[in-house]
């Protein structure tokens, strides 16, 4: 199976960008559709960028639709979420999930489905 350790969060003032990591190990990443979601105390995990296991559909929330990219690096086997024009509404812990998918067309916006998961990684935004 494979296991999955984000890096790349930390303090950002309003505007800003990170870049968050998703590094696997044991298993290709390109066995897996890949997700991120985040988290915010009180909230339920929500859906926020999803890619197919070849990496070429990829499906974003409204909410970040335009300003967050999700990318993966085969050669160094690592799932990434670019996030540009941060805002506090943004903060939560980030986490990255992988799936065996039914097909290389699959991707998924449920966390319930996802089986594999990271520890998660902290983002703050302040204003």
């Amino acid at each position: 199976q494979v296991q999955l350790q984000e890096s790349g969060g930390g303090l950002v003032q309003a505007g800003g960008s990170l870049r968050l990591s998703c590094a696997a190990s044991g298993r290709p990443l390109s066995r897996y559709a890949m997700g991120w979601f985040r988290q915010a105390p009180g909230n339920e995990r929500e859906f926020v960028a999803a890619m197919t296991s070849v990496g070429v559909t990829t499906r974003y929330a409204d909410s970040v639709k335009g300003r967050f990219s999700i990318l993966k690096d085969n050669t160094k086997n690592t799932l990434y979420l670019q996030m540009n024009s941060l805002q506090p509404e943004d903060t939560a812990v980030y986490y990255c999930a992988g799936q065996t998918p039914s097909s290389t067309f699959s991707l998924y916006v449920d966390p319930k489905i996802y089986r594999y998961w990271g520890q998660g990684t902290q983002v703050t935004v302040s204003s």
